[in-house]
């Protein structure tokens, strides 16, 4: 072979790879976790988000977070109505939201952790409670 033919079987070698990368990530577009569907939205909505997260810390409304091996537990301080999200960083299908109102006198949310994947998550909790908003974000290991 001379060396002629070594330079036109690496270019083409080379623009292989380029156009073999160029599919894998058009195959893989939207299937990245990090990526929010409305992220210009809650940018602008983020004044409010901050003022939730504020709240929490002048209320001293932070939430009494448990975890067992088969249940999440969370003790609100006052009876709200809530909207739980709990992330996967790594696999946006795994993702789960609820919502609801806390449970009996001690104001708990519970949490099935049957099927649920170990490792990192991140939780979302939102609650309305005396006309206030408050938000609460955790990274949580199950």
């Amino acid at each position: 072979m001379n060396w002629g033919t070594k330079i036109v079987l690496g270019m083409a070698a080379f623009m292989s790879f380029i156009i073999g990368m160029a599919i894998y990530m058009f195959n893989n577009y939207g299937k990245d976790a990090l990526v929010e569907d409305d992220y210009y939205e809650k940018g602008i909505n983020y004044n409010q988000e901050f003022e939730a997260k504020t709240n929490v810390l002048n209320d001293n409304a932070a939430p009494v977070i448990k975890i067992t091996k088969n249940q999440l537990i969370i003790e609100l301080k006052d009876s709200a109505d809530y909207e739980l999200t709990l992330i996967r960083p790594s696999a946006k299908s795994a993702d789960t939201k609820s919502k609801g109102h806390t449970i009996g006198e001690s104001n708990l949310i519970l949490v099935d952790l049957a099927g649920m994947d170990r490792g990192l998550w991140q939780l979302k909790l939102t609650w309305r409670n005396d006309g206030k908003d408050y938000l609460f974000t955790k990274d949580l290991t199950l």
